[in-house]
This record gives structure tokens, sequence and C-alpha cells, in this order.
């Protein structure tokens, strides 16, 4: 029996380095064989991580069975995970994001969820004097997972133990935090190949508002002026994902990681007073600048309302 290890549909870069740094350790620490999956592409900032530490891309599964012994990673929630997730025999969670509930496990398992900003942070403190044993590509899976969910330590979920964790995996990689940092940013930012749809779904999350189902999607980026000038056929696919995801309305967010702030488009009256009671906007087109918004777990998510 090889364990199945995986995050989130629309992995990004912790969905895509957690499970790779846990496969290691219950593979090679444990002795208990388990393999990293991903429940979709990943986007261009963790295809560059996999690249950059030499791993080859787990495989990309969509679905699980009765047959199957699973630990899930950076999330908790039903939505995200594949269709029959309670069908599978969920040994163990590590997340840190709020626990949403509707998991059914087939017996008592270990769960792990911290108010850290990152899984990948977690994993370190669940290894103990273990982790002195990572080779390099696993602390560098491990930096990177950390220095994307933090945006190199400008996100409001940034703990001290995230950034002294980063800080120690860099001097011991011999890599400057910032010019690595930028590097992934820099792929993260190229969407070049991306169709509409693609983007509003890469980065994206469901979430319900008073009966209202949201597809809440963010996109970090160096270079917002790429996404903002696909403005109009982006809005334009906001219905047909709508449709096809089975959700009210879109919400897209464009994270401007160095002005420290995000865009809102704004196509319609619902996401126009979604945007004034939620963030204390004030709307006049179709986007809004929201000054200080970087963080969809902590400062998107919580604050929306009708």
């Amino acid at each position: 029996m090889t364990i199945k290890i995986f995050g989130h549909k629309s992995p990004d870069t912790d969905s895509t380095g957690s499970p790779l740094i846990w496969a290691w350790y219950l593979s090679e620490i444990k002795g208990t064989p388990a393999e990293a999956k991903l429940l979709g592409e990943p986007n261009t900032e963790a295809a560059f991580v996999i690249e950059k530490w030499g791993f080859a891309k787990p495989e990309i599964i969509s679905e699980v069975t009765a047959e199957d012994t699973v630990v899930i990673v950076d999330t908790n929630n039903p939505a995200e995970l594949p269709a029959a997730i309670n069908d599978a025999d969920i040994i163990q969670i590590i997340d840190h994001h709020k626990l949403v509930g509707g998991l059914e496990t087939k017996g008592p398992i270990d769960i792990t969820i911290k108010p850290l900003a990152c899984t990948a942070t977690i994993m370190y403190d669940l290894m103990g004097d273990d982790a002195a044993k990572m080779p390099d590509n696993i602390k560098g899976a491990m930096l990177s997972c950390i220095l994307s969910d933090t945006l190199e330590f400008r996100s409001p979920t940034t703990t001290d133990t995230d950034k002294a964790l980063a800080e120690k995996l860099a001097g011991e990689l011999n890599i400057d935090l910032s010019t690595y940092a930028g590097q992934m940013f820099e792929a993260k930012s190229d969407i070049s190949a991306f169709s509409d749809g693609e983007l509003i779904r890469m980065d994206s999350k469901e979430f319900t508002v008073e009966g209202t189902k949201f597809r809440v999607s963010v996109l970090e980026t160096t270079a917002p002026k790429i996404v903002l000038d696909r403005k109009t056929s982006l809005m334009e696919s906001f219905k047909t994902v709508a449709m096809e995801d089975g959700v009210d309305e879109v919400l897209l967010f464009i994270v401007d990681i160095l002005n420290e702030e995000a865009t809102l488009f704004v196509p319609n009256d619902l996401v126009k007073t979604l945007a004034e009671k939620s963030f204390g906007a004030t709307v006049t087109g179709d986007s809004v600048v929201l000054p200080g918004i970087m963080s969809r777990k902590k400062q998107i998510i919580p604050n929306l309302k009708l």
C-alpha cells in the first residue's frame, strides 16, 4: 500500500511542495511508502519550483476510491478535494486554514491545523529532529512554500515562525531570499499561456456568502498591468466560468505583490455592493483598488458580506 498525499485543486506552490515534502518524510524517514499527487496542473510558480529543485512533476489525479489511503495537506475543505474523498481512508490532515467540516474518516486520524502561514512550516515542526535529515531539494521546496504563501513576508498571514524558518533554510542553501523570491514571483506573473478561464480558476476557492456561492479567485503578481490589460475579456468570461462551475458569481482579485494592494474587478451591482460592504470601498467603475489587501485567507474571505 502506497499512501497518496495531495493538497487542494488548482495547486499552488504550497499544495505542490508540501506533498513532495511529506512523501519524502514518510517514505525515507518513517519507512512508509508514500507518493505526492496533484489535483490539477500546478501554477507557473509551482512548476518553476518543481524544475528548480529537480523534482519530477507528481502524477495528476482527479479521483480517489475506497481502496486509497490518503493524507490531505493544505486544505480540509471537501469542495477543494475529489468528489469521493470520504470514500477513501483518510489517515492524516496537515493544514493551516480554518476548519470547514464535511470530511468523514474510517477511524481516528492524526490532524494538525495550526495558525501559521504555510503548511510546509507545520511539517518542519512535525518532523522534529528528523528535519535535520532533509536533503537540499526538500529544503528548497519548503523554502519555496513559505516564500510563496507569505509573499516574501508581505502577507499578514506571516508569523515569526515562518520567517525564521525561511531565513534558516535560505542560509543552509546559500540562497539570497529576495533574489529567489523575485524569481518565483516572476514565474508566477507569466500568464501569457493561459486562457481567461484558466486564469480565473488558477488560484480559486468556493465560498458562500448569505446563500450566494462565489468562486473567489486571486492572481498574485509583480506585473499587474498584464492582468489588468485583459480586464474586459476576463470579465466576459465570468458568467461562463460561474455556469460551468456551479457558482453564482466570480470574484477576481489581482494582488500587486510589490505595491501591497489588490484590484477587484466589478462586473455588476452585486459585486459592487459586496466590495463596498466588505472593504469599505467606494466603487465608481468596473474595478476598485483595495490598499493593503494581500491575503484571501485572512483579509478577503473573512470580510465578505452582502
